[in-house]
């Protein structure tokens, strides 16, 4: 992304001519464009009518990439924007904070029509609203080469929820991983500029948004229970998008039986991002049933929200019951020792998941005794990461945790320290690992590289995460203990459950 750039601002509309054409419900592809013999549905936002009316009807396919957008955003009447007509033959085009609107998206749409090349485009905070989302839903009709799509905060409202829903309902495009995020800075505190860039506020506004009453934060993407029941039903029966981000909205615990709904039919979500919502009690039994009888979802998130003991024994029980669930995100959702040990004894039983994250939950040490047990009587745990990095611990469960590795090896809890530990016996107990690795490397003749590869059976350059932590532990030749080995695998995760030892090829000295 050109950060240096400036913005391109929208432009009025050049003639009278071009605002009567910006006024008209027009569809993004030339008329002539269409094959005779397939004659197509029209959606409810769509004309007969079309963007680009041109006297040779081949046109539309000989005009190339650059020259097609420029055309476009003259019938639209805005400014071109250089840093897509430099990129738009690449894979990922991020348009964030461009300040496009609903007729800078729609430029950009009329060029993606036939565009083969981008597979990532990022449109964050471009005050697209409805009017926009009708162009890019028009243009996913026709083009069938466009994987993943960002439209976080951009203001998409009830009308723009029901429009992606009418989409996804008939969606017979590439489309895999949406992203709706409602405030994708929140946790930084932003605030919009007279420029329509994001702006970061000095301060902590996420606590601000916890505790007063009437929060005042920019609209983000306007989504409440009504878009949540809008987006259920459509994704009720949708099996293409396999990743969708939902964060940051205003779904309470209505919306969350809505979503639940879903969850017990959907069979195509992978990865569920519904962090930062508002869902107490009720909505977290109400997405937890809908998980007892889902066997696609992998990942879910449901951090920042108040899911409470009563929301975490509902996830005890869809722990023993669900085996798909591989990554759990409940961090910060008032959850004490009475709820941890529901979550324990769903622990107990479960061979699925991977990865739970409990941070910033009131829990203490004895609440993470009872996790790490749990993990050690099931043999079949293919827990590799427990995160309670807010809970202070002592010797004695630093002991039992050891225990727990002997059975576990491939398991990582990150906890925030022991009791008692010195300053200095703690610098002594970490070393940078990468430069152990390297003199055991220099002193064979090999590469760091090399010496990685090694540890993987298949001799190539992934490996999943678990695997790694267990070849690094049972290796001999460069012992570190599991914080140097947690440092190590930071430098290589690709964030996919896997490491890819290439990464240190391209990290920085």
């Amino acid at each position: 992304m050109d950060d240096e750039e400036p913005l391109e601002p929208e432009t009025q509309d050049e003639t009278e001519t071009v605002a009567a054409s910006e006024n008209s419900d027009e569809t993004l592809y030339c008329e002539a464009g269409a094959t005779p013999a397939v004659e197509k549905e029209k959606p409810t936002h769509e004309s007969s009518e079309t963007d680009l009316e041109m006297e040779d009807t081949e046109k539309f396919f000989t005009t190339g990439q650059k020259e097609l957008y420029l055309e476009a955003c003259k019938l639209v009447g805005v400014v071109p924007v250089s840093y897509f007509i430099r990129n738009m033959e690449e894979s990922y085009v991020n348009l964030n904070h461009h300040g496009l609107g609903p007729r800078g998206t729609k430029a950009i749409a009329i060029a993606l029509v036939s565009n083969t090349a981008v597979m990532t485009l990022e449109l964050e905070d471009n005050c697209i609203m409805a009017e926009g989302i009708v162009s890019l839903t028009q243009m996913l009709r026709e083009n069938y080469y466009l994987q993943e799509l960002n439209l976080s905060d951009n203001d998409l409202g009830l009308e723009g929820a029901r429009i992606i829903s009418e989409f996804l309902q008939r969606n017979t495009s590439s489309l895999s991983n949406l992203q709706l995020s409602g405030l994708a800075f929140s946790m930084a505190g932003c605030f919009k500029g007279e420029t329509g860039r994001a702006g970061i506020r000095e301060g902590k506004a996420a606590l601000v948004w916890r505790a007063s009453p009437t929060p005042t934060f920019p609209p983000g993407n306007n989504f409440k229970d009504e878009a949540a029941e809008l987006l259920s039903q459509a994704l009720s029966s949708d099996y293409r998008i396999k990743s969708l981000d939902l964060s940051h909205n205003q779904f309470s615990d209505k919306g969350g039986e809505h979503l639940g709904q879903m969850l017990a039919l959907n069979v195509g979500l992978q990865s569920l991002d519904l962090s930062w919502n508002h869902f107490y009690t009720r909505g977290a039994v109400a997405l937890c049933n809908g998980l007892r009888t889902n066997v696609t979802l992998k990942k879910l998130d449901v951090s920042m929200n108040g899911f409470g003991n009563e929301g975490a024994t509902a996830l005890g029980d869809v722990l023993r019951l669900n085996n798909s669930l591989a990554y759990l995100d409940v961090s910060g959702n008032d959850i004490s020792n009475e709820g941890v040990s529901k979550i324990s004894r769903g622990l107990e039983l479960n061979d699925s998941l991977k990865v739970l994250k409990l941070f910033l939950n009131p829990m203490s040490m004895d609440g993470a005794v009872l996790l790490i047990l749990s993990i050690k009587r099931n043999p079949k745990s293919s827990m590799e990461e427990l995160d309670i990095s807010n809970v202070l611990v002592s010797e004695q469960f630093v002991k039992t945790l050891d225990g727990v590795y002997a059975v576990h090896p491939q398991l990582d809890v990150v906890y925030k320290a022991v009791q008692g530990l010195s300053a200095k016996k703690a610098v002594l107990l970490w070393t940078n690992p990468m430069k152990l690795i390297q003199s055991y490397a220099d002193q064979h003749k090999i590469t760091v590289v090399d010496f990685l590869k090694n540890l993987n059976p298949t001799r190539t350059m992934r490996m999943p995460v678990g695997e790694f932590r267990k070849a690094m532990v049972q290796q001999k030749q460069v012992p570190l203990n599991r914080s140097q080995i947690r440092e190590l695998i930071k430098k290589i995760d690709e964030k996919t459950g896997m490491v890819n030892f290439s990464l240190l090829k391209m990290a920085k000295p």
